[in-house]
């Protein structure tokens, strides 16, 4: 089997067939970013909706990831579908691959409202568009190296949706993604900036031209978040178990 094919098998078993079986769960993809938009723009009044509809690309993209990781845990430990493929010429590159892409397809009906959203409310260049989709990317990557981590050394299921839910709530609820770092108290936000969702947040908000940054500051994020997305790929490949010792 080619990889492009095994590329389309993982997405269609993960995503197409689960969705067409279950649409009842595409509600909880599109509610989660939603619903907070929702209500940053009630306690706002409107003015962070353009903020909002970024910090909701945001989470649905690193959501994305936490995701991957549950349901990778899910297929390793209930259906034992990774000792299977170890013994197959589809290798830990591919398979992740072909699970991420599943993940965004899943993901794609919150996606398409917020990309109609984003349209409609945050007007931008071309350029500016393009460092948005980078950004978005860059926390997609971040999302997913950490999910395969983590799904390759849980060892139950009930454990890595623990994980996701965390995951979920620490980089991108509690962080500034829905709304502008001036809004947290000065001496909280340190702990902010220990979110890589922050970075991401700060930049995407300066690109849409909701928060301005110096170029000086947008250099320093710029070079955090790629940093950070380096630092979690790496873990990512070094911590994970491909095959059980």
């Amino acid at each position: 089997m080619s990889r492009s094919s095994q590329l389309l098998a993982a997405v269609l078993v993960n995503a197409v067939y689960e969705m067409k079986a279950y649409p009842v769960i595409l509600v909880n993809t599109v509610l989660s970013p939603l619903s907070f938009l929702v209500l940053i723009v009630f306690v706002s009044q409107g003015s962070l909706l353009g903020v909002a509809v970024l910090g909701g690309l945001i989470m649905t993209m690193f959501q994305a990831g936490t995701f991957l990781q549950a349901d990778l845990s899910h297929l390793k430990n209930d259906f034992k579908l990774q000792e299977m493929l170890v013994s197959s010429p589809t290798g830990p590159g591919t398979y992740v691959a072909g699970m991420a892409l599943s993940e965004l397809v899943y993901s794609s009906p919150a996606l398409v409202i917020l990309a109609v959203l984003f349209a409609l409310y945050v007007p931008v260049t071309l350029l500016q568009a393009v460092g948005i989709l980078i950004v978005l990317l860059l926390m997609f990557v971040t999302s997913v190296s950490l999910g395969f981590a983590l799904a390759t050394a849980s060892g139950d299921i009930v454990q890595s949706f623990a994980f996701s839910r965390l995951l979920t709530v620490l980089f991108s609820t509690l962080a500034p993604v829905y709304y502008p770092m001036d809004l947290i108290p000065e001496p909280f936000r340190i702990f902010a900036y220990l979110s890589p969702t922050t970075y991401a947040a700060q930049l995407a908000q300066a690109l849409g031209g909701f928060q301005p940054l110096s170029p000086a500051h947008m250099a320093a994020d710029w070079a955090i978040l790629l940093a950070l997305t380096a630092l979690f790929l790496w873990f990512g490949i070094r911590r994970s178990r491909w095959r059980e010792v």
